[in-house]
């Protein structure tokens, strides 16, 4: 049996200097979809020039970043020392834990001739135990990054977070969660079986799909019901088209958030902005990381 849609919904414009950015997740219907608390698309646009100064340090607690870049490079700087640089198809995760600050730098990929810059982050929600450990980060190279080629030449699907059959990422996961990259060829199918209670969601970037047996257009966050059941989406297209598809076990804490910071209770809230403002999380040393 078919799962059935809950809702779908468009993202916010939430641009950040020139980067085009949407705001798909939460939105008016949802907010979350299993640990999955954030998501921001930066919409495919092309850049000439270069960014130095990245997109402002900023402090997190409670959760763990990641970034998927599809096209372009970024860079990573925090304030617990880590460093690293990822091209397009590469991942940047980092736990929050009880607080770091960290800054990135997005520029088209200087190893490839395109000036494209295309990408997600999300905020994954840590349980409460884990929001209380020492910041960590990792980055992945677009080759460590799971895939496998789908039947009948459909196209490929990369684990960014999760298990896929044979496939296991190398991002932590506190609790039961994925996230998927399907490239599906044209004219063909994809279909998982969701097992019951599980939260998930689909996000169209670049192209419309048939999921369900209901046509859905681009830009469109799609959850589903949580019933256990199928998810098939179909391109009817003449092209390839993207998705993303997502979700996990639900979250069953209390979520308090508040500005970069998402905790379980308010006072854990006033906490961490006091601890931020007493210099708790440290600071970045730019010099230093770049040269590493």
């Amino acid at each position: 049996m078919k799962k059935k849609t809950s809702f779908s919904a468009e993202g916010q414009k939430a641009d950040i200097g020139n980067m085009t950015i949407y705001r798909i997740l939460p939105n008016r219907y949802a907010d979350k979809a299993g640990s999955f608390v954030f998501l921001d698309h930066l919409v495919p646009k092309t850049h000439s020039a270069v960014n130095k100064n990245g997109i402002g340090a900023h402090p997190h607690r409670g959760i763990a970043t990641l970034s998927y870049i599809i096209n372009g490079e970024a860079e990573h700087f925090d304030s617990a020392g880590n460093y690293a640089k990822v091209h397009s198809g590469g991942v940047q995760w980092m736990k929050a834990g009880n607080g770091i600050i960290h800054d990135e730098t997005l520029n088209y990929d200087s190893k490839t001739d395109s000036k494209l810059i295309h990408g997600f982050q999300f905020w994954i929600n840590l349980p409460a135990k884990i929001k209380a450990e020492t910041p960590a980060y990792l980055s992945l190279d677009s080759n460590e990054v799971p895939q496998k080629t789908l039947p009948n030449e459909s196209g490929w699907i990369k684990v960014i977070a999760g298990n896929y059959e044979n496939l296991s990422s190398k991002i932590p996961n506190y609790l039961p969660q994925f996230l998927y990259h399907i490239h599906l060829a044209a004219s063909k199918q994809f279909s998982i079986e969701i097992e019951n209670e599980i939260e998930v969601a689909a996000f169209l970037p670049l192209h419309n799909a048939i999921i369900n047996n209901s046509q859905f257009e681009v830009g469109e966050f799609v959850e589903f019901d949580r019933e256990a059941g199928e998810i098939e989406i179909r391109n009817t297209s003449a092209e390839a088209i993207d998705i993303l598809l997502f979700g996990g076990e639900k979250y069953t804490e209390p979520i308090v958030a508040q500005g970069p910071f998402v905790m379980n209770t308010q006072r854990e809230i006033s906490q961490a902005y006091h601890d931020f403002h007493t210099g708790k999380y440290g600071e970045i040393k730019y010099n230093k990381a770049s040269s590493e």
